[in-house]
C-alpha cells in the first residue's frame, strides 16, 4: 500500500461517470453534497443532471438508487418500515434479556440460597461485560454473508440460552446460560446500523436511527419496571418466561417479514444473478449469500480492519466518550435496585414495588429524548448544510453532544448527591431523568457520526 492509499483525507475527485456515482457516498461520507444546485458546481452539468433527487427535488439521494426493484433503496415504505420495526424490536432484546435478572435479583438470590451481591457479581456483572463483543464478529459476517442470516442465527441462539436461564436448576447453570445469552443477543445493536443505512437515503437516516436507538436505550429499564411488580408475586422464572415469549415473537417476525438488505452496489450484477434464483429460506439461512462471499471483502481484511481503525483519533475519542456516557447509564441501572432495596444506612430500604415504580423514570425520559432527538439532530444537520451552501459535513452531528453534555453532568451530580446524602427519592428521579434524555440524544448523534464517517472513509482506504 503506497502513501496515497494511506491518505484518507486527501482531495476527493468528483465522480466522472454514473458507475462512480453509485459508490461516491461511501468515499465522500464525511462531506456529502446534498443540494442539487451545489452538485452542478462540484460535479459538472453532465453528472449533476443525472442525479436522482427526492420527490420535492430539494435533496440528492445518497446512495443513488439503481433502476432495479431489488435495490433496498427502491423498496416500498411498508417493506422499509417492516425492516425498521424488526431492527427496533431486536435491538431491545440484548438489554431486555439481561435486565430481567435485575428485576429479580433478590428473588433469584432467595431461590438459589445466596446473597443479592453474589447474584450481581457472579451473573449480572459478567453478562454485561460480554455484551457487545459479538458485534465485532457480526460486522465481519455481515460483510460476507449478509444482514438477515446473521440476525436470524444469533437471535435463535440467544433465545435458546434465554430458555436455559428460565429453566436453570442452580446458580452456576443460570450464570452460564446468562453469559451465552448476553454474548449472542447483542448482535442486533450492530446489525441495525447497517440495515437502516441499506434501506434509507442519507437525509432520513438520522430520524430512523433515532427510532432504533430508542429501542436499545430504553430496553434495560423496561424489565425492572414491568417485572418488578411481577417477580415478588410469581417468581423470577415467570419473568424470564415472558422474555422467552417476546424473543419468540421477534424471531417469528425475522423469519416471515425479514428481508436481506445487503446490496452489492460496486458490482450489482453478481447480486442480481444470485438473488434471481434464491429462495426466502436460502436468504434467511445464509445459503444464497454464501455463494457471493467470494466476491466480497476477504476475511483477512475484515479481521485486520477493526485493529487498524481503532487507533484513528476521530473514532477512538468518540468510542471512549460514548462508552463512558452509556456505561454510567448501564451502571446505574444495575445498581439502583440495590441502593434502593438495601436497608439504611447503606440504602433506602424501599419495597420491590417502590423500586419498580422508580424504574419508570428512565422509560419516560428515553421517550422524551427520542422526541427531542428526532428534531434536534435533523435541525442541526440541515442548519449546517444551509450554512455550508448545500454541503453536509460529518462533524456537524457532534454539536448535539455539546448541547446534551451539560444536562448529563447535571443529572449525574444530582443522582450521586441524592444517593450519598439519602435525599428524597424525587432527587434520584429528577437526576436520573435528566441524564437519560441526554444519553438518548447523544447516542443518536454518535451513531450517525460513526456509521459513515469516519468508518466508511477509512473503509475505502483499507480496501
Amino acid at each position: 500500500m503506497d502513501e496515497k492509499e494511506l491518505e484518507p483525507f486527501g482531495p476527493l475527485q468528483p465522480p466522472q461517470s454514473i458507475d462512480e456515482l453509485r459508490v461516491y457516498h461511501e468515499k465522500a461520507a464525511g462531506r456529502l453534497v446534498i443540494e442539487p444546485g451545489e452538485a452542478y458546481i462540484e460535479f459538472g452539468e453532465e453528472i449533476a443532471s443525472s442525479l436522482k433527487l427526492t420527490e420535492d427535488g430539494t435533496k440528492i439521494l445518497w446512495p443513488q438508487p439503481y433502476d432495479d426493484a431489488r435495490d433496498p433503496q427502491n423498496w416500498s415504505n411498508e417493506r422499509k418500515n417492516a425492516q425498521l420495526l424488526i431492527c427496533t424490536l431486536t435491538a431491545i432484546t440484548p438489554n431486555f434479556y439481561d435486565s430481567i435478572g435485575i428485576a429479580g435479583v433478590f428473588v433469584i438470590a432467595e431461590t438459589f440460597g445466596v446473597s443479592a451481591d453474589r447474584v450481581t457479581s457472579m451473573t449480572t456483572a459478567w453478562s454485561v461485560f460480554l455484551q457487545g463483543w459479538a458485534g465485532i464478529f457480526a460486522v465481519m459476517f455481515m460483510h460476507r454473508i449478509g444482514r438477515l442470516p446473521v440476525l436470524f442465527w444469533t437471535q435463535l441462539l440467544s433465545l435458546g440460552f434465554l430458555i436455559g436461564c428460565t429453566l436453570a436448576p442452580n446458580l452456576k447453570t443460570f450464570a452460564a446460560m446468562r453469559y451465552l445469552m448476553a454474548f449472542f443477543s447483542s448482535v442486533p445493536q450492530a446489525t441495525g446500523l447497517y440495515i437502516i443505512t441499506d434501506i434509507y437515503p442519507f437525509h432520513l437516516q438520522a430520524r430512523k436511527l433515532n427510532m432504533w436507538v430508542m429501542g436499545w436505550v430504553i430496553s434495560p429499564f423496561v424489565p425492572p419496571f414491568a417485572f418488578g411488580f411481577l417477580v415478588p408475586r410469581a417468581g423470577f422464572r415467570w419473568a424470564y418466561g415472558i422474555g422467552v415469549i417476546y424473543g419468540g415473537i421477534v424471531l417469528f417476525l425475522i423469519i416471515f417479514l425479514g428481508r436481506e438488505t445487503l446490496y452489492d452496489r460496486g458490482n450489482p450484477n453478481i447480486d442480481h444473478a444470485s438473488r434471481s434464483s434464491s429462495s426466502r429460506t436460502a436468504d434467511l439461512l445464509g445459503v444464497s449469500s454464501m455463494k457471493l462471499a467470494k466476491y466480497r471483502t476477504p476475511w483477512r481484511d475484515l479481521v485486520s480492519r477493526p485493529i487498524r481503525l481503532i487507533w484513528r483519533p476521530q473514532l477512538l475519542t468518540m468510542l471512549v466518550y460514548e462508552g463512558v456516557l452509556f456505561g454510567f447509564s448501564i451502571g446505574m441501572n444495575l445498581t439502583v435496585s440495590l441502593f434502593l432495596g438495601e436497608a439504611p444506612p447503606v440504602g433506602y430500604g424501599k419495597s420491590l414495588d417502590t423500586i419498580a415504580a422508580v424504574y419508570s423514570t428512565p422509560v419516560v425520559s428515553v421517550l422524551i429524548g427520542q422526541l427531542l432527538g428526532t428534531y434536534l439532530n435533523d435541525y442541526i444537520a440541515f442548519r449546517f448544510i444551509r450554512r455550508n451552501k448545500g454541503v453536509f459535513e460529518a462533524e456537524s452531528r457532534l454539536w448535539t453532544c455539546y448541547i446534551s453534555l451539560p444536562f448529563y453532568i447535571a443529572g449525574l451530580i444530582i443522582s450521586g448527591f441524592a444517593f450519598q446524602k439519602k435525599l428524597p427519592l424525587v432527587a434520584v428521579v429528577f437526576g436520573w431523568g435528566i441524564r437519560e434524555v441526554a444519553v438518548m440524544t447523544t447516542t443518536v448523534a454518535v451513531c450517525k457520526y460513526e456509521i459513515r464517517p469516519p468508518i466508511s472513509c477509512f473503509d475505502q482506504e483499507l480496501r
